[in-house]
């Protein structure tokens, strides 16, 4: 890794004994024995954690690298993961949430070590042939399943152009963002229980809506059908109950992220979201990607957000850049032949950063579990071509979007697959997220 500062703030601000491990690991002279392609988001400096099923076998921990998956169970019963400090039972959990427990240097070490194993000029499973081919799948013969038993989730409100532009469109656009909306990460908590993995489709939604110009609510489905771009993380153990998780040691406490499509139905949030905010607009279902990026992962990518003004409060303020340069794209394919690209933003806007969240979710004594779940909130850019909702691309349908079949949106039809990717690029390194993609069924 060519670095882009001293290695205190490109650590800053955990583990600082950790910090050579760490920019040893994101090195972008590393390569590996395992083939991969030029393009691919998983080079030997990513190694993203996911839950892989091979043919026959039990779902159990992987990392990807190139077009594979690294069996992680297979290594541990070799002997190979020993020095890490993490129980072999974890290794054969169908979800990652005892790797988890460890704490991010129970996975910074892992991570290390995976990487050692992977290098081209380190032979242990390179030239072990029945070993390496019992550990390396070609991701085309895994299933990917859910990485995380998900605890409890809460959705942030957190993208000053979004909240910017619904509170134009909503309200008052000379007053658009709530008095509060500068001084603290506004958030909700959301349903865990239909949060899904990528590939799995969703029937639309169906509830009460308030036609306009009507003098009573009708009962239906979902006619607004939305997406949400945004980046959801991962939380490690938190502390007790009745402690609290300052913006300092936040990073502590994030074991990483993926993408993340909040689904929002639009007719139905504007009818019931008054007075406690959004229910069956939200609770129908929310799309996330397989792989789990390392925060360690995407330390190169550090870059300043927005500035926040006026002054936050003393228990938000931090040090150093908290926000990461990862950009996003959303497509929609109409018919499984017209995939067109309509939003293009980037990670980087946020105004809220995810150590703010933390901080500001637990400041009361919250605590927080290994494998809950915090999702950024829609993100949007400056334009309209970087806008992460149909809400603002088409403005509440008023400017309808024309995808590469010739068939116009202003919201989201049934049969249409809608597409999140994302990924961070620099000094010729790529670290990428994969991709969260989603099918519309009719209502049932």
């Amino acid at each position: 890794m060519s670095s882009s500062g001293p290695p205190d703030r490109l650590c800053l601000p955990f583990f600082y004994a950790k910090c050579k491990d760490m920019i040893e690991a994101n090195d972008s002279r590393l390569v590996s024995w395992v083939e991969v392609p030029a393009d691919s988001d998983f080079p030997i400096q990513n190694l993203p954690f996911g839950i892989i099923e091979p043919d026959g076998a039990e779902p159990r921990p992987a990392v990807a690298i190139g077009d594979h998956a690294l069996d992680l169970a297979v290594l541990a019963e070799a002997g190979l993961l020993d020095e890490v400090g993490i129980e072999r039972t974890a290794y054969h959990a169908p979800v990652l949430n005892p790797l988890m427990q460890g704490g991010k240097a129970a996975i910074r070490a892992l991570r290390k070590r995976l990487s050692e194993l992977l290098r081209a000029d380190n032979d242990v499973l390179r030239d072990d042939s029945s070993l390496r081919d019992r550990a390396l799948h070609h991701c085309s013969a895994v299933k990917m399943r859910l990485p995380i038993e998900i605890g409890d989730y809460t959705d942030f409100y957190s993208s000053i152009e979004h909240a910017t532009n619904v509170g134009t469109m909503f309200r008052d656009p000379n007053n658009a963002l709530l008095p509060n909306w500068r001084h603290l990460p506004v958030g909700y908590h959301g349903r865990s229980s239909s949060i899904i993995l990528s590939g799995q489709p969703i029937h639309r939604p169906k509830g009460q809506m308030m036609p306009d110009g009507a003098d009573a609510p009708v009962f239906g489905p979902c006619k607004l059908l939305d997406i949400e771009l945004e980046m959801a993380f991962v939380t490690l153990p938190g502390k007790p109950l009745g402690d609290s998780i300052s913006v300092a040691e936040a990073e502590d406490y994030i074991f990483g992220l993926a993408l993340f499509n909040d689904w929002s139905a639009r007719d139905i949030q504007k009818w019931e979201y008054v007075p406690l905010g959004p229910f069956l607009a939200k609770n129908f279902a929310s799309s996330l990607s397989p792989w789990i990026v390392t925060l360690d992962a995407l330390e190169p990518f550090r870059v300043a957000g927005p500035k926040q003004e006026p002054a936050v409060l003393d228990y938000l303020q931090f040090d150093g850049e908290r926000n990461f340069d990862i950009e996003l794209e959303v497509s929609i394919d109409p018919d499984g032949e017209h995939d067109t690209v309509v939003s293009r933003s980037n990670f980087r806007y946020m105004y809220w950063n995810m150590a703010q969240q933390l901080a500001h979710h637990t400041v009361n004594g919250c605590n927080v579990r290994a494998g809950d779940m915090m999702a950024s909130g829609t993100i949007s850019g400056p334009t309209p071509d970087s806008y992460g909702s149909l809400l603002e691309i088409t403005w509440k349908g008023t400017k309808p979007l024309t995808l590469g079949n010739g068939e116009q949106r202003k919201f989201l039809a049934d049969g249409d697959t809608v597409t999140l990717r994302g990924h961070c690029s620099k000094d010729g390194i790529r670290i990428g997220f994969g991709e969260v993609t989603t099918k519309i069924l009719p209502a049932k």
